[in-house]
């Protein structure tokens, strides 16, 4: 009964005055973004006629047409994925308690099913007036992101206003895209904050886009406007499994774009000179193309997606360019987080090591970076995918065990010429161990600097850890996409047995 005219009215969605003020934002509808992020004509809708309170089927008078959100399925370059896309030209895309049960529908089906699900937000909150019921949906959401975790890669999308318990769900999840003066996130609003502390901020500074890719942390990837977010997406899925129990979509293998031949003088001669270890990852992986993930935020580590030899895998690197590669509480988040996403999905790890340490400081200690570097061990100790780390230059005392060290784990260690393996750094190992040495000299300076050299030559290379075991092989530079290519053939059919365990105690 009036099948067309209740699918016309609900295609609409909150009309066409609400779908130009949509647009005057520089928003796209639900179903806009929808057809842009799925392959044409996939898209097949599920819970269209949902409807709130229906107690007369004869009346075509829909108050809020499909509850103010879209949901079903689709393919992406022809690969399963569940979706849902909140309208906010419908009550503001407000949740409720029958907007809830759609959402948490198509997660059901994404678990059953084994595909990624992607969730497009923008939503003024929960629909006030169902109370409790709104909450109990926000809850029932945080649920199945949690159980589903690490079994379906989960996507989240901010393309409008997220805020309240609403941002819990793509906390909940495994990456977080914004787009830039559009998409904001935050737990308590501007009015809100300025009515408790005084303090003024604009939703753009508190919770937009860049404050969440470069200062908090949030979110992922950053975008300028609503179809290059679609196109990161898209990009992002084309590495990714759809479940955990699947392996990596393989790719033709390509040649990197830039040459190897660079790679022996990226290192500079003097160790405190820094360098771009972006350049190195471009020269060794497939098309010298790297998807670098939260590349705005703890920018002393660099992680992200690329392939070997068509294999995708995770990259994790230390960053000279910033802290000298030093880690510290928000880079041990960031590695160890996407270490266990990878470790999830079955994407190998290539570690790519520079590190002095640990960042020293009062404000380290008192921010509690021992129990954040620890999450690195952690996570690299936790992992059963292959494992290949390969040292460039420094790799000294914790953070060298910490950075996928034959210790926690590592399958294959190599190490370039230009690896420095020790407890310390040659300035400060020479400051304690010759310290009455230096204190009886003529020339301290220069006595200094005679001993930091005999140090570096004799402890800081890569060879004693070689003799030792612990490096399995000292290699040319040129030679790493062959080493690790052959590694990675190798690892190919690796299975690890833990004891058995119902989780462990990460430290959070």
């Amino acid at each position: 009964m009036h099948l067309n005219e209740r699918r016309r009215i609900t295609l609409a969605g909150g009309g066409e005055k609400r779908v130009e003020n949509q647009h005057q934002k520089g928003k796209l509808t639900a179903r806009e973004r929808l057809e842009q992020l799925l392959d044409e004509g996939s898209f097949v809708e599920l819970g269209t006629f949902v409807q709130t309170n229906l107690e007369d089927a004869s009346s075509l008078d829909i108050k809020n047409p499909g509850e103010g959100v879209v949901t079903g399925y689709g393919t992406i370059n022809g690969r399963l994925v569940y979706v849902f896309a909140q309208d906010f030209t419908v009550a503001g895309g407000s949740l409720g308690e029958a907007h809830a049960n759609k959402i948490c529908r198509v997660l059901d089906l994404a678990g059953k099913n084994g595909a990624p699900v992607i969730g497009l937000n923008d939503s003024g909150g929960a629909r006030i007036q169902e109370g409790v019921l709104a909450l109990n949906g926000y809850g029932s959401i945080f649920y199945r992101n949690t159980i589903y975790s690490g079994v379906i890669p989960q996507i989240s999308v901010i393309m409008g206003p997220c805020s309240g318990g609403a941002v819990y769900s793509p906390a909940l999840t495994d990456f977080i895209f914004m787009v830039n003066q559009t998409g904001n996130m935050f737990i308590t609003g501007p009015q809100v904050i300025k009515a408790v502390t005084g303090e003024s901020v604009t939703p753009e500074e508190l919770g937009g886009a860049a404050t969440h890719n470069e200062t908090s942390g949030v979110a992922h990837f950053y975008a300028a406007d609503e179809a290059e977010c679609i196109h990161q997406i898209r990009r992002l899925l084309s590495f990714l499994p759809s479940n955990n129990v699947e392996d990596p979509p393989l790719a033709d293998p390509r040649e990197p774009e830039l040459s190897a031949d660079d790679l022996p003088g990226l290192i500079p001669e003097n160790p405190n000179k820094a360098y771009d270890v972006r350049d190195v990852i471009l020269r060794v992986v497939d098309g010298s193309d790297f998807m670098e993930v939260h590349r705005g935020y703890a920018t002393n580590a660099v992680v992200g997606l690329a392939r070997l030899g068509g294999r995708p895998v995770g990259i994790i690197a230390n960053q000279p360019q910033v802290k000298a590669g030093c880690l510290d509480i928000n880079s041990s988040d960031k590695i160890a987080r996407f270490v266990r996403f990878c470790d999830c999905f079955n994407l190998p790890l290539i570690t790519f090591v520079d590190v002095p340490g640990y960042l020293p400081g009062v404000e380290q200690e008192w921010g509690g970076v021992i129990r954040h570097g620890a999450k690195i061990l952690y996570a690299y100790s936790e992992a059963t995918v292959p494992q290949i780390s390969v040292i460039l230059r420094k790799a000294y005392g914790g953070a060298y065990i910490a950075m996928s060290s034959r210790s926690l784990g590592a399958d294959l260690c190599l190490a370039w010429p230009t690896a420095e393996i020790a407890v310390m750094g040659p300035e400060g190992a020479v400051n304690i161990v010759n310290r009455r040495e230096l204190e009886e000299a003529e020339n301290p300076d220069q006595a200094r600097r005679e001993l930091v050299k005999q140090y570096r030559e004799k402890y800081a290379n890569p060879y004693i850890a070689a003799a030792r075991g612990w490096i399995d092989e000292v290699i040319d530079p040129r030679e790493t996409r062959a080493w690790l290519l052959r590694g990675l053939a190798a690892l190919e059919t690796k299975r690890e047995q833990r004891p058995l365990r119902k989780h462990g105690n990460i430290p959070l």
